[in-house]
């Protein structure tokens, strides 16, 4: 069969959630047995994300080939359990880059270079990129930004053109956004008029619209947006508020979403979808009574997208434990000696943030001491697992100036120190420890209990590393290496076997949690969770 193109844009205003669309498409074309794969189109002239503040875009999320990449790309892993890699994110930066790089090799023979068609080739070449593979029915294509956006133009141009060149083969589907006026009590559907003309002025016709919506739109309003935009009446779907994103592909199957798509690009049947582990999550999910509660200590508590996948994997690691997940947000700046009982005390279980800088590590180390002293069950994640070093040896080792170089280049303990291979690095994008690197574990110990397993894959983002040098210093006095990279012998993950649950990895497991297959260090660490909370309730 041929590959099978569906372009997602979004029109009116941004964040309607094209990923999340996106993301319940594939997933219920993965439930019927095709082959699919998403890619996310970013119109920012940044290479990638990974010197983007998250208060600009949130989480940078990485991909298995170390690619640091749009949050999005975590929903469509999550949603299909598919591995993304670099070239399912593309920027506008890295399609003007390669233009440039070509211009500069004589590639195109002295010809003036243009947005069209040089970019607009770039672009299309890189959209099919996956689809030439011959791995995939279906390639989902999301635009980012909304119609109308000066930077998203060029990307536009290029599915106008990609329409036509594969005709029946590609698709068009837009969201857009019907706001209810609370004071005249209505829907309004001129926005999305609005939207669809400026995706037509471009010469875009969209296949299938849906509409995000507070309310429940009534079938005639539905019949009249078709009629203005030129779509069938069975093609314009509505995207109510769900109580949870995970119910997103089951409300888009009810309005036949995927039918749809198959029918409309011709695409031979394979029968009803297999939603069985998918609703047996939901079940769980909407089932679960009793609550774990689990503090977040971060600097970026206010933003919550900037832990996205974090939260996620702890939602799905409680919801596989017959529990309803109470995050509380602790904000590390404001945490210190005098608040820290009132804040901890009460939770279940503490995650120790990852993140970069000298912001808010004093909070932590502040939660650390006091998470140790008190056996609470504490997961500290990347920056988090070297915050738990540095707190253990000025607290226990008694190495009161003990720090990392990134905080404190002059520490005379440098307990967490620059890798060898970034001391000569002054480039930031791109050049950290990225990607999934081998880890081995030591037998007996939480996370080989917890994966079953000698050697896992797990992802990285950072510079810094535990340091060598005062390993043996800690295992005598009882902060154990636990995990190890099997070809540097570089320390992955630290435990206080003494403690109920203590453990700090350097890599991010979080990027490897699904619906369907959650990281099985979160269930672990929910797991003590569960355990201390019901020991205190009783």
């Amino acid at each position: 069969m041929e590959t099978k193109y569906i372009f997602v844009t979004g029109g009116v205003v941004s964040s309607l959630g094209k990923g999340i669309i996106s993301s319940s498409l594939a997933r219920l074309l993965l439930s019927r047995g095709y082959s699919v794969t998403i890619q996310k189109f970013d119109p920012y002239i940044n290479i990638d994300p990974g010197t983007l503040n998250p208060y600009e875009h949130g989480e940078c999320y990485v991909t298995v080939d170390g690619h640091e990449a749009d949050l999005d790309l975590g929903h469509y892993e999550r949603f299909t359990d598919i591995q993304t890699t670099r070239a399912n994110n593309v920027t506008t930066g890295r399609i003007y880059q390669s233009v440039i790089d070509k211009e500069r090799r004589g590639d195109y023979l002295g010809k003036t270079v243009q947005i069209i068609p040089h970019i607009t080739d770039e672009i299309k070449r890189n959209v099919k990129l996956l689809g030439n593979t011959g791995k995939y029915d279906f390639v989902i294509t999301e635009i980012g930004g909304t119609v109308g956006d000066i930077e998203s133009t060029p990307f536009l141009e290029a599915v106008r053109q990609l329409k036509w060149e594969l005709g029946r083969n590609a698709l068009s589907l837009h969201l857009t956004y019907v706001p209810y006026l609370k004071a005249a009590k209505e829907l309004k559907t001129k926005p999305t008029q609005h939207s669809v003309k400026q995706l037509q002025a471009i010469g875009i016709q969209p296949d299938i619209l849906i509409l995000r919506t507070e309310k429940d739109m009534p079938v005639s309003m539905r019949r009249k947006v078709a009629q203005f935009c030129n779509v069938a009446p069975e093609a314009v779907i509505q995207s109510l508020d769900a109580s949870t994103i995970y119910k997103v592909p089951q409300m888009m199957h009810e309005q036949h979403l995927d039918d749809l798509v198959i029918r409309l690009t011709g695409t031979a049947g394979k029968g009803e979808p297999n939603h069985a582990a998918w609703n047996q999550f939901l079940h769980k999910l909407d089932s679960a009574q009793k609550i774990v509660r689990i503090g977040l200590v971060g600097k970026y508590v206010e933003l919550q997208d900037a832990y996205k996948s974090i939260n996620e994997s702890l939602m799905q690691a409680a919801t596989y434990c017959d529990h309803k997940l109470d995050l509380v947000y602790i904000h590390s700046e404001k945490l210190d000696q005098k608040n820290v009982e009132e804040k901890l005390l009460g939770l279940d279980g503490v995650i120790i943030a990852p993140g970069f800088g000298q912001r808010g590590i004093e909070g932590k180390f502040v939660a650390l001491k006091w998470c140790r002293e008190h056996d609470l069950p504490t997961f500290g994640i990347c920056l988090g697992m070297q915050c738990m070093v540095i707190e253990y040896a000025r607290n226990v080792l008694g190495l009161a100036d003990a720090n990392s170089t990134e905080m404190d280049p002059n520490t005379p303990y440098n307990v967490i120190d620059l890798m060898e291979e970034q001391k000569s690095v002054s480039n930031l994008g791109g050049t950290m420890r990225l990607g999934a690197y081998e880890c081995r574990l030591k037998k007996g110990s939480i996370p080989a209990e917890a994966y079953g397993e000698e050697i896992v894959k797990e992802r990285h983002r950072h510079r810094f590393e535990f340091n060598e040098e005062y390993r043996k210093r800690f295992e005598e006095a009882g902060l154990e290496c636990v995990g190890e990279n099997p070809d540097t012998g570089l320390v992955e993950i630290v435990q206080a076997p003494a403690l109920t649950w203590f453990v700090g990895t350097q890599y991010h497991p979080e990027y490897q949690s699904t619906v369907l297959h959650p990281n099985p260090l979160f269930v672990s660490f929910v797991k003590a969770a569960i355990a201390e909370g019901e020991k205190n309730r009783h």
